[in-house]
């Protein structure tokens, strides 16, 4: 029961960071393109797709679904289920004209622009936090030599 706890907390806190950044960027681009009036119909809509989201991002990088998997593979999964999701979403809330290909374009290379800058983000914070952790084991090595343990 723990467990399950603790996972709706994070997935409600990934939700929610979601849902924060999305408001960013609707309020980002009422100012770019003038509006003045904000659809209530969007913001339900980015709330699902922050709810939803955060949900495929449980199940693909936590060890809750899936046990044991390369993170290379996690991260393809994330897109092969978030992408389609995401822009289904996006066609049925008309987040964009759809029925130009341009727009579409434009959408999957918002997306993968994210994506990758999210991606590049984790990556060098992994490896400074690695970097810190074996230069605390290494201190540690160190000091237990010193003592002659």
């Amino acid at each position: 029961m723990k467990r399950f706890l603790r996972g709706v907390i994070e997935w409600k806190t990934g939700a929610c960071f979601m849902y924060t950044g999305s408001m960013v960027l609707y309020l980002v681009f009422l100012l770019v393109f003038d509006q003045q009036m904000v659809s209530t119909f969007m913001l339900w809509s980015l709330l699902l797709a922050c709810v939803l989201g955060a949900l495929v991002q449980m199940v693909c990088f936590t060890d809750l679904v899936i046990k044991n998997m390369r993170y290379t593979l996690r991260s393809l999964l994330f897109v092969a289920i978030f992408l389609p999701m995401l822009a289904l979403l996006g066609w049925k809330a008309q987040w964009f004209p759809a029925e130009s290909l341009e727009s579409w374009a434009i959408f999957v290379g918002i997306f993968f622009a994210i994506y990758l800058a999210m991606t590049i983000g984790f990556d060098i914070y992994f490896r400074a936090t690695g970097r810190k952790y074996d230069g605390l084991l290494g201190q540690y090595r160190k000091e237990k030599e010193e003592k002659g343990e």
